[in-house]
């Protein structure tokens, strides 16, 4: 049967053990997970402590998909008269003692948080930024101008006080609003613009809730291939009118002797980009197939090789998204389409900072963001976070986010979570 175990200090496990397994057993294999001797190990099941360790799951009534909570005791050690029919760890009701001190109570600061500001120090934002990657990748899609500042330390600090400054004039102007005559034309026209910013971020908070999944990015559409017997990774795009190349790509295959620079012109799509030349006839292949490609050659591309629409229309390509995977029905094969871990680096979402120098050990910052319940959050604390120029709403709303934790809130603040 499968039980479920978990401790106060919310550590989650599944086992699968047999009805017959005694409870000392069962303590020895949790032990190893959990990190508790077992001979200081309380296990409560339906709010009761379960003490005799020779009796079986099944004599205690446990059944498949129950939980169990298991958490240290504090073994005191009693004087020698008080020991005598007394089972260690146990008090004189027989009720082990539980140590609470790992819970964190919301609202209370970290034990690593002292006394100090902190809040206000760029170096230590900066630092609790690298050191927690999801965060980091929360900054660099909200917040784009901070994130790319996170390689110099120097320019981090100039724009972590540029938006701070910018974030407390938006709050004095906020509250001169609230106190100017409600009937002026200027007045007006912000508190439109308020209303209006309030709706647009409730419509993301409920999409949040309900639709995740549309937050999230997913990378481009990669194969490998070899061009003139040199492996190339290779981009899928449809909404390519042409197959092109980079000028580094044709150099590394040899293939610039071959270049027509009568072709040469410049490409227009998002951006523009000068096109060098023309390769007119060359091989591709892609797994066994050897298929015919012309290329553009452009002098400043970053990526190695466009596979575009005449390619694809010429082989009779289909993009198949469900399989993951490039039909071509000219050669009768399919190429599968690269997991992000083989793209090229400038193709990946992950992709770190320059300058990354912190930790990469993930810290926890909750995915779940759920504010059910009212919870107390110290003056003084509150006070610290909008010291950077956030609202309080905004401040109370990080800290129910997190549970309370303060290093959590910032970084939500920063990264502008809602």
């Amino acid at each position: 049967m499968h039980i479920t175990v978990t401790t106060l200090s919310d550590q989650l496990l599944t086992l699968e053990v047999g009805e017959d397994l005694e409870l000392e057993n069962f303590k020895a294999l949790c032990a190893e997970e959990i990190g508790v001797p077992p001979q200081e190990m309380a296990v409560v099941w339906n709010g009761r402590p379960l003490h005799d360790d020779k009796q079986t799951l099944k004599q205690y009534g446990i059944r498949n998909g129950d939980m169990l909570l298991i958490q240290p005791m504090k073994i005191s050690r009693p004087p020698p008269q008080e020991r005598t029919g007394q089972s260690s760890g146990a008090s004189s009701s027989g009720i082990p003692r539980f140590d609470f001190g790992s819970i964190r109570i919301p609202g209370q600061s970290h034990p690593r948080q002292s006394s100090s500001n902190r809040e206000d120090d760029p170096a230590f934002i900066r630092d609790m930024l690298l050191s927690n990657p999801s965060q980091l990748a929360l900054v660099k899609e909200r917040n784009p101008p901070l994130a790319e500042a996170l390689g110099d330390l120097e320019k981090f600090r100039k724009v972590f006080e540029e938006q701070k400054t910018a974030r407390i004039k938006e709050e004095q102007e906020r509250i001169r609003l609230l106190q100017s005559d409600p009937f002026d034309s200027s007045a007006q026209e912000k508190i439109e613009e308020t209303i209006r910013q309030k709706n647009i971020d409730t419509n993301m908070q409920t999409a949040m809730e309900y639709s995740p999944e549309s937050f999230g990015q997913v990378h481009m559409l990669y194969i490998d291939c070899k061009v003139n017997g040199h492996p190339v990774k290779a981009f899928v795009d449809s909404g390519a009118q042409m197959t092109i190349m980079s000028q580094q790509c044709a150099e590394r295959c040899n293939i610039m002797r071959l270049v027509d620079k009568r072709w040469a012109g410049v490409a227009k799509g998002v951006g523009t980009q000068r096109i060098l030349g023309r390769v007119h006839l060359c091989q591709i292949q892609i797994g066994s197939a050897f298929l015919q490609s012309s290329f553009s050659i452009l002098e400043n591309q970053p990526m190695d090789m466009l596979l575009g629409l005449d390619m694809l229309k010429r082989h009779e390509c289909m993009i198949d998204l469900k399989k993951n995977q490039l039909e071509i029905s000219s050669a009768g094969i399919v190429a599968p389409f690269l997991a992000e871990a083989d793209l090229p680096a400038h193709a990946r979402l992950n992709n770190p900072v320059e300058g990354n120098t912190g930790e990469s050990d993930q810290l926890g910052a909750g995915s779940s963001s759920s504010s059910s319940g009212y919870q107390q959050f110290s003056e003084e604390l509150v006070s610290r976070l909008m010291s950077n120029g956030f609202n309080r709403s905004q401040v109370l709303e990080a800290l129910r986010f997190s549970h309370g934790d303060a290093d959590q809130a910032l970084a939500a603040l920063f990264s502008n979570m809602p």
